[in-house]
């Protein structure tokens, strides 16, 4: 379902700087795309952090573990790097099926 101006509520802001003020979500949407990329996936970033309220620590260590597995992967040549763009083109013949 795509979202629209017209299919996001009006949402009241509580903080207390102006309680009476209004943010319409689809107009902050709307300004939201406008951002540079950068900006765009801080924001989202942000906001997916906002809704992970339970830390699940076991996740958490097994993340910086693979994390650090990788670096060494790459520091001592035991896997390839490969350009973004060969990666893009590879993922969208897959995606086509050729």
């Amino acid at each position: 379902m795509a979202i629209t101006e017209e299919s996001v509520p009006r949402l009241p802001l509580g903080a207390s700087y102006n309680p009476g003020m209004v943010i319409d979500a689809g107009q902050l949407l709307k300004d939201a795309l406008g951002l540079p990329p950068e900006a765009r996936a801080a924001l989202a970033d942000s906001l997916l952090d906002s809704l992970d309220t339970v830390v699940d620590e076991g996740a958490e260590e097994s993340w910086r573990r693979e994390i650090q597995h990788r670096i060494h992967q790459i520091e001592t040549g035991t896997v390839v790097l490969i350009p973004w763009e060969d990666a893009e083109r590879r993922l969208r013949l897959r995606l086509r099926g050729e």
